[in-house]
């Protein structure tokens, strides 16, 4: 995980290919393998990453909490080009609307550009999700309010709660059937089909993908990565930006590599002790929307 002299920084987890990988700065990535072991130390203090693929002008440090990993005027700027900032209103390419589901009860509307495919469906741990409608930007936008008002569901889902529920899953036909429940629902809803194209419901399922079999219990999230602090472990599964490893001493963790933008990393041995605070696992309890 890195040679030489020089310290390989982090660029978080990402996914390309449909594979979970470990992101750098400069463009290189290791490949995540389900059942085999993870050892890296966190060594160099954490950097800005900078914005839009440019670097932070000033090398600002990033508290370790933060799940950005940018530094208060880089992030405004990322943000600014971001889609979701609604800053580009004149974007002529097609967008889509899907349904991502978490779990049980738990699916959210969504946006995402046509190019970007399923993309953005894997980078946030979407366990099932189905194609709703495609169309303009501007048209795109407000058909996801007007169906997350009239089925009263969100349009975000928590982190802390998409790793509970991904314990004790219901099986994939469960699953698309709740989907497809609910694809129903939003085909009745009025007005966005004058706006958008309709498109066909297909139930795609990334469980297997994403090694989400039969998860234990889990034990407990990673916090924050400290200078020297080590995580050791094998890995169970991947969603999202989320890594979920087996600790040497058993424990069930989930290290949610947001918090590994900018770190150095190097690698270390699997005799070395796990050594990054751990904060308790997120309870299931508290449903976030009416759906």
């Amino acid at each position: 995980m890195g040679g030489g002299p020089a310290v390989w920084r982090s660029g978080g987890v990402g996914w390309s290919g449909g594979s979970a990988g470990l992101r750098w700065w400069g463009g290189r990535v290791s490949p995540v393998g389900y059942g085999l072991p993870l050892a890296f130390r966190a060594v160099g203090g954490r950097a800005c990453a900078g914005a839009r693929s440019n670097a932070c002008p000033v090398g600002a440090a990033v508290p370790a909490r933060s799940t950005g990993g940018l530094c208060p005027d880089c992030a405004r700027l990322d943000r600014a080009h971001s889609v979701a900032a609604d800053t580009f209103a004149d974007d002529p390419r097609p967008y889509r609307v899907y349904l991502a589901w978490f779990g049980a009860g738990t699916v959210k509307v969504g946006i995402t550009g046509e190019h970007r495919g399923d993309a953005r469906l894997r980078e946030q741990g979407a366990v099932a999700f189905c194609w709703l409608g495609r169309g303009p930007l501007m048209a795109a936008r407000r058909t996801e309010e007007v169906l997350r008002q009239a089925l009263g569901v969100p349009d975000r889902v928590s982190y802390e709660r998409k790793r509970a529920l991904r314990v004790g899953l219901p099986d994939a036909g469960a699953r698309a059937a709740e989907i497809e429940e609910l694809y129903g629902r939003a085909l009745g809803v009025g007005g966005w089909g004058d706006t958008l194209e309709a498109l066909p419901c297909t139930a795609y399922d990334h469980g297997e993908l994403f090694g989400l079999g039969a998860l234990p219990p889990l034990d407990g999230t990673v916090t924050e990565l400290v200078e020297g602090g080590v995580v050791t472990g094998r890995v169970l599964a991947a969603a999202g930006p989320d890594l979920h490893l087996r600790d040497p001493g058993g424990r069930h963790l989930v290290l949610d590599g947001r918090l590994l933008g900018g770190w150095g990393l190097e690698r270390c041995g699997p005799d070395d002790a796990w050594s990054v605070p751990v904060g308790g696992a997120p309870a299931t309890g508290g449903q976030e929307g009416l759906f």
